[in-house]
């Protein structure tokens, strides 16, 4: 079972301020998180483009079939794609939060590991002076640096996709009425779209807590030829009298 680890045993774990550690051991582990969270954001990016691809398609493909002339087509269309765009940029909201997860686990680790190393690097900000005119200030506002982070803000775009197509869906079903006829495609469309939504959001967390992967192994061997019988090759052994007829 998973438990919270103590700053002592974290410390302990990695030879951290330990002179009786080798210290390679907190120097290779430093390493290993920056290479691992550099890995992080090059998949952050990669999976972004994943999901913008799919996205943008089914935006362009959205405003493709508002010029189609039969109007019954267009809405079950419409409300197909909707329900696609929707599950898509949730997806993309989640994932976005899942890859803010890794990354800040591997950014803690090297705040906690580089003191020994490279003295508190990372954790030391440089930022600008503050302006001394209003001139400067409102320059500074303007065009000056501001601390935001590009993974929340790729979240609150991602929730704002998620709204614009659920705006869609709801734009493109029909008036509901008790009188109107039954549409199984409809009813499909929407009943897969929200189990998706709930099937990301309930089961797409990474598991946690302790687990044991069951290992297996094939065993590999040379097959020995079976013991090959003189007769049965019609080989006469030396010194044996010949076969009669």
């Amino acid at each position: 079972m998973a438990r919270q680890v103590s700053s002592d045993e974290y410390r302990d774990a990695f030879g951290v301020a330990d002179t009786k550690r080798d210290p390679n051991v907190q120097k290779a582990a430093l390493e290993h998180a920056l290479d691992i969270r550099k890995f992080e954001i090059q998949l952050y990016w990669t999976r972004a483009n994943y999901f913008w691809t799919f996205i943008a398609a089914a935006l362009a493909a959205y405003g493709a079939i508002q010029t189609i002339d039969d109007h019954q087509q267009q809405t079950d269309l419409s409300v197909f794609l909707s329900c696609i765009g929707f599950v898509l940029s949730f997806g993309w909201y989640c994932a976005n939060r899942g890859s803010k997860q890794w990354q800040e686990n591997w950014e803690n680790h090297v705040d906690l590991l580089e003191d020994g190393i490279v003295g508190p690097l990372y954790k030391t900000v440089l930022t600008r002076p503050n302006p001394l005119t209003a001139w400067a200030t409102l320059k500074n506002f303007m065009t000056g640096p501001r601390p935001f982070s590009v993974s929340k803000i790729n979240q609150i775009i991602s929730l704002y996709i998620s709204a614009i197509w659920l705006l869609l869906l709801v734009h493109a079903l029909p008036p509901v009425s008790f009188k109107a006829p039954f549409s199984i495609e409809y009813t499909i469309s929407l009943t897969l779209a929200a189990a998706a939504t709930i099937t990301i959001w309930a089961w797409g967390a990474t598991q946690g807590g302790d687990f044991g992967p069951v290992a297996t192994r094939r065993e590999g061997g040379i097959t020995e030829p079976s013991a090959v019988t003189s007769t049965t090759v019609g080989i006469r052994e030396p010194g044996s009298p010949p076969p009669t007829e």
